[in-house]
């Protein structure tokens, strides 16, 4: 079966902006109090189950995998872009980070005690969610938690410049309630949301939403 254009888009732009977008961003939780907040509640919440480890999926070049890494998760990277994952290996080397596409993962069925997705979707179509957030499913451990990361709107831009390289690849704004209800569809249920305002570097709001697979109890 031939690769969707998305997929292919999306490796091609990442690989083209590894190294640029790698020192962009390197310190960009620094100055990020409710992000750093979600993602240490997530953390907290994984820990407290002990269901298995926690893969950053979408990790590009590894900065949130290692942020995990020292809020004490035991976390590895998948990532679509060759280039992003030899940024992440050369950045964290005690690290673990793989190629992979979120629509299937070589992951067993309940290895995973969390599932970060931190702003990894939004190049994904919405149509397509149903698959990732079904996959995000299948990994996750009885018990076992998710936090996504995306852009809240509704609508797809076209973005042809960033990190200093030119770029042909669509993002896209989604309602909150709309990715709430696919988790939903998927079997996650929603457990917790948080919507922040623009800020200087961002022009729409973001959205950050954790949900957990049922348990077997």
């Amino acid at each position: 079966m031939s690769e969707p254009s998305y997929v292919r888009a999306t490796r091609a732009s990442y690989d083209t902006v590894a190294v640029d977008y790698a020192e962009l961003l390197r310190t960009e939780l620094a100055a990020k109090p409710y992000d750093r907040a979600m993602l240490a509640a997530f953390a907290e919440l994984v820990q407290a189950d002990g269901a298995g480890p926690v893969a950053d999926i979408g990790c590009g070049p590894g900065r949130v995998t290692a942020h995990l890494d020292a809020l004490g998760v035991s976390a590895f990277g998948i990532d679509l872009s060759p280039a992003m994952v030899a940024v992440a290996r050369q950045a964290h080397p005690k690290l673990r980070f793989d190629e992979g596409s979120m629509t299937d993962l070589d992951l067993k069925d309940d290895s995973l005690g969390g599932v970060l997705a931190w702003y990894s979707t939004v190049h994904t179509p919405p149509e397509v969610l149903p698959v990732v957030f079904a996959e995000f499913h299948r990994v996750l451990a009885p018990g076992g938690h998710l936090l996504i990361a995306f852009k809240a709107g509704d609508e797809r831009v076209r973005l042809e410049h960033a990190y200093g390289h030119a770029l042909s690849l669509d993002v896209y704004r989604l309602p909150p309630d709309r990715v709430a209800e696919e988790l939903g569809r998927a079997g996650l249920v929603e457990t917790a949301r948080l919507v922040r305002e623009p800020d200087l570097r961002e022009p729409t709001p973001q959205a950050f939403l954790m949900a957990r697979k049922p348990g077997n109890s």
